[in-house]
């Protein structure tokens, strides 16, 4: 049974001249009342049995999610948890994290996503920050968690005790301007900042997007993204509101193009959402023009390639801030033969409202460029904690009559095309985006700074490489404090999470100046082998397979060479380079070497450990020559 909402299309009036002149496209919805966990009950007692989530060998119907969901909103509101409260949840990716998030959302409560893999004390901070009195999580993610005061519900040490509560729907008090979730982002002060989104803006999102892609309860869509990025909610709720079925593929799948591909077909998704970087890499396969996949969805960097004419799935380019309820534009890509601009980002979703303004907050002509300002249903209420920046940031609307209506300041570039659409031309400040996330430099460099043999610092992001974005931090060390990168990266990792980690360190004297005494960034030098803080002591090779490993790590990274105790993440490797690494030690040897292999050790010398272990069993029987020709 599909249960979908539906939208009526406001006809424009002469109230709207402002909007007109902005591409919007205003819209109602309706019932205002709707709510995830009342869309989602329905679900349940529509098609009990209807597959809501797979992850792995895990696979809950819908009667089994909203019950499961109900029992933990049962126990939170029996520990005080009442709309406006903050509930964390630190769950990894799986049917567990949809039944944490549900059940918040179900007692009313707000989530506070946490991804297990962030550093202890920036989880310490927001739970702090957020003065959350439950957190949810599991007993192998508590050991790592920093300890308080504050009551833990772990969903399988205490799955005994929530079996024990009610099955039936919670009452669910929570209205549409009370908070759904709050999320952190990177913060320019050196600290994360809250993002608070409430019911309303989520629910628009969730109807835009049902309404946009027609999703009904036949579709197979997935989860991919980790537990603490926005888009995390943009994967799940428009579809388990409509019952349709999440999928979630597990890290090796996700980490290259063609494993992720083999899994769409196979579990035949008909709508998908990947981060930009590795969207750009799967529409470049070759694809079945008979699938189930209908929508590639992208969104969260800037998307610089144009779909082949052969693609037999629509491509949507997606732009939003955190701010803005994770979606503000959407549009679909064509092919373009000889393109002479990136690709656009669309145009306003429903009930959004877009400006591009100049200094002034007056609207520029189309094709010039200015500032985009976004306002409307998906905006969020505003930073926790955080009065004077939510002030900066969310201003007064110059274009409303509504005493309330806000603007959101995006501090990204754009300007209007002829046709309504909009084109991305960058940011206005130093903000960057690697591999989907956002990041303030200043946060790290505030993290830097406080090391003792660092005098000053400065993180860009250089693309040295089309398509190689890559974060590169410039140091003046404090002189005579010896210094390596291993010491640094271990020092910024114990606050900040791994995609805040720079791949390289370059020491200056001094920063270049421009005439006006800034630091001309232009002429910061491009780190190489010579210029760059090496890891530390450099470990050479002992064993030909050390030899051979540690010299596909070099060339993968660029790097003249690597020693076989340097991490493979701290050097700048991440999943996606990872998984071509894997790619290249199995072509090389002849073994099969898992992904999770180099997670669990991403070292040379671990590496080698394990594939040793591999070539013995294998070279059993071998002659001596086929053995040589292995090692």
């Amino acid at each position: 049974m599909d249960t979908r909402l539906t939208h009526t299309t406001q006809a424009p009036t002469q109230a709207h001249e402002d909007q007109r002149a902005t591409r919007n496209f205003p819209h109602q919805v309706s019932p205002q009342d709707a709510s995830i966990p009342h869309l989602i009950g329905r679900q349940a007692l529509a098609a009990p049995d209807a597959v809501a989530v797979v992850a792995g060998d895990q696979r809950l119907t819908y009667k089994m999610l909203n019950e499961r969901a109900n029992q933990l909103a049962h126990y939170l509101q029996s520990l005080g948890i009442r709309p406006e409260a903050p509930v964390g949840v630190c769950l990894e990716r799986g049917s567990d994290l949809i039944v944490g998030l549900l059940g918040v959302l179900k007692a009313g409560g707000a989530y506070v996503p946490l991804d297990p893999a962030y550093p202890t004390e920036r989880l310490a901070f927001m739970l702090t920050d957020t003065q959350a009195p439950v957190l949810v999580t599991q007993q192998h993610i508590s050991t790592t968690l920093p300890n308080s005061t504050r009551k833990v519900v772990l969903l399988d040490a205490d799955s005994a005790l929530l079996a024990q509560q009610e099955k039936t729907d919670p009452i669910f008090e929570a209205t549409p301007d009370n908070l759904a979730y709050i999320i952190y982002t990177s913060g320019s002060t050196g600290q994360p900042k809250g993002v608070q989104i409430t019911h309303k803006s989520l629910l628009n999102l969730i109807l835009w997007h049902q309404h946009a892609f027609e999703v009904t309860s036949r579709d197979v869509a997935t989860q991919l993204t980790s537990p603490a990025f926005d888009a995390t909610g943009w994967e799940l709720w428009p579809y388990l509101t409509c019952g349709a079925s999440v999928h979630l593929p597990d890290k090796e799948t996700i980490a290259t193009p063609q494993s992720l591909q083999k899994w769409l077909l196979d579990h035949q998704v008909t709508i998908t959402f990947l981060p930009t970087a590795l969207a750009e890499r799967v529409m470049a396969l070759e694809w079945p023009q008979t699938l189930a996949l209908r929508f590639l969805l992208t969104g969260a960097d800037t998307l610089h390639q144009y779909p082949p004419p052969t693609l037999p799935f629509a491509l949507i380019n997606n732009y939003g801030p955190t701010e803005a309820t994770v979606v503000a534009t959407s549009g679909r890509i064509s092919p373009v033969e000889h393109p002479d601009s990136p690709p656009d980002i669309g145009r306003p979703i429903t009930n959004a409202q877009v400006y591009i303004l100049d200094e002034r907050l007056q609207q520029v002509a189309p094709g010039e460029t200015g500032e985009l300002y976004l306002g409307g249903a998906g905006l969020a209420r505003g930073y926790l904690n955080r009065p004077e920046l939510t002030a900066e940031r969310f201003i007064e609307d110059p274009f409303s009559n509504e005493p309330e209506a806000r603007l959101y300041k995006t501090g990204d570039l754009a300007r209007f095309q002829p046709d309504g659409t909009i084109s991305f031309l960058g940011r206005a400040d130093q903000q960057i985006k690697i591999r989907g996330y956002r990041i303030e430099p200043d946060e790290i460099v505030s993290v830097l700074n406080r090391h003792h043999a660092i005098q000053a610092s400065l993180v860009i992001a250089r693309e040295d490489t089309p398509g190689e974005k890559r974060l590169v931090a410039y140091l003046v060390p404090v002189a005579g404090i010896p210094i390596t990168a291993s010491a640094l990266q271990e020092h910024i990792s114990a606050y900040l999470p791994d995609y805040m980690l720079p791949s390289a360190f370059a020491p200056l004297e001094a920063f270049p100046l421009t005439p006006n005494g800034k630091i001309d960034r232009a002429a910061l030098p491009l780190p190489d082998e010579n210029s760059v803080l090496r890891q530390g002591v450099e470990s050479v090779p002992e064993t030909p397979v050390q030899a051979r490993i540690a010299g596909i790590v070099a060339a993968l990274l660029k790097m003249e060479r690597v020693g076989i105790d340097d991490n493979f993440f701290m050097l700048g490797g991440h999943s996606m380079m990872g998984a071509q690494l894997i790619l290249e030690i199995t072509a090389t040897f002849g073994v099969e070497l898992s992904l999770r292999s180099l997670f669990e050790h991403p070292t040379v010398r671990q590496l080698s450990e394990q594939v040793t272990h591999l070539l013995i069993a294998k070279l059993e029987g071998m002659s001596d020559e086929e053995a040589a020709s292995l090692l």
